[in-house]
């Protein structure tokens, strides 16, 4: 649906990491595309869904080949793999000569990484420095993500690394393409690091904004090799990946709209978009209304739809649920009919409450007992005066 690019200059603090993590939390199905020319490390860092590596045969290589021949962008997920968890990814080149062999193809990888159907790709870019063949790729992106740190010398370098890719992509006829830059640094300093980077890049001239900035959190980012637990979904790195992926989703089209662009470009009738899972809806009043209103639908009205629809070829399974080892996509879609609001006093429950009938109609066929003591005060007879509940006052 879009393809978002990240990319740094000189030192490239964490491409490879941030872009797995903006993975783990983006908020639609995404694909992680491994897109340096000097190389992958996926291959050698993250576990295969079989506990096993990644087919390093299989990725990025044969994708640019079969290119060549002509290729639709829902064949890319044939050259896909899963990692441990159930992130799709995209394993890239060996090394910095498959990368050179690449040189007249990455403008078709960045047209096909584009136009994915049902899924948004995260393409690692690695570390971009004097305009060539990987700046044919950048001109497909929807957004160029910079990571810098706030440091004198790196500022500097994104000032003039953000002036040659404006300029890069207006030559190709892409001036729309957005460039945004994350600030990495230490949680204490997150504040003044964007404040700092923001001026300079404003003061210059250059036409970037800041998105937010990226916890540096060594020990957190090491746990995404291992298995996801709560420790790292509360830690910093995680918050600060979220909120940076919310940003960045925030300016990007819609489903319906991608899917239109596609189709008039390649002139191939567009797939069904897939809609983003709903957010968990905390208000109970909120609960409430959706439980009244899903009681007035027909049986099987408003069941839950699965979020990832994948084309022929494609992968086979969704994302795993939290339970699962390690969560790469933390958000769950919501249940069809969420749970009633609790009694006042009394913890929140989750999903239905056992027994309670499907079909309306049977639900009303059945005979209620004479107190429900789930119904919340509002729900009761008219209590008897001074009495709680309506029940008889005791000796």
């Amino acid at each position: 649906m879009a393809l978002i690019a990240v990319a740094a200059d000189k030192g490239a603090p964490g491409v490879t990491t941030a872009s797995v993590a903006l993975a783990a939390v983006w908020p639609r199905p995404v694909l992680l595309a491994e897109c340096d020319p000097a190389g992958g490390d996926l291959v050698y860092r993250l576990p295969a869904a079989d506990g096993g590596r990644l087919d390093p045969r299989r990725g990025l290589l044969n994708l640019a080949v079969a290119a060549r021949r002509g290729l639709q962008p829902r064949q890319v997920w044939e050259h896909s793999q899963k990692l441990h968890g159930g992130l799709d990814v995209l394993a890239g080149v060996n090394g910095a000569e498959q990368g050179a062999g690449l040189e007249l193809l990455w403008g078709a990888v960045g047209r096909l990484l584009a136009a994915v159907p049902q899924a948004d790709v995260i393409a690692d870019c690695g570390r971009v420095g004097v305009d060539g063949p990987i700046y044919d790729l950048l001109a497909h992106a929807a957004s160029v993500v910079l990571l810098s740190r706030a440091t004198v010398g790196e500022v500097i370098r994104l000032r003039d690394r953000v002036s040659v890719l404006a300029a890069a992509l207006k030559k190709r006829g892409r001036s729309s393409v957005r460039i945004d830059v994350v600030v990495v640094a230490d949680y204490r300093h997150i504040t003044s690091a964007v404040e700092e980077v923001g001026h300079a890049l404003r003061q210059s001239g250059a036409p970037a904004r800041v998105v937010g900035a990226l916890a540096h959190e060594p020990k957190s980012a090491e746990q995404l090799r291992g298995e996801w637990g709560g420790k790292l979904d509360k830690s910093m790195f995680i918050r600060t990946a979220r909120a940076i992926a919310a940003d960045l989703m925030a300016g990007l089209p819609e489903p319906a709209a991608v899917s239109a662009q596609s189709a008039g470009a390649s002139g191939h009738k567009a797939e069904a978009p897939v809609q983003p899972p709903r957010p968990v809806v905390a208000n109970p009043q909120g609960i409430a209304e959706r439980d009244h209103r899903a009681s007035q639908q027909p049986p099987g009205a408003g069941q839950p739809q699965p979020s990832y629809r994948p084309a022929p070829g494609g992968p086979t399974q969704q994302l795993p649920h939290r339970s699962a080892a390690p969560s790469w996509q933390p958000h769950q879609p919501v249940p069809a009919v969420s749970p009633r609001p609790p009694a006042p006093g009394q913890p929140g429950i989750r999903g239905r409450h056992a027994g309670t009938p499907d079909d309306p109609t049977m639900a009303q066929a059945q005979p209620q007992p004479e107190r429900d003591e789930t119904q919340s005060a509002t729900q009761l007879p008219e209590a008897t005066s001074g009495t709680p509940h309506g029940r008889p006052r005791g000796r």
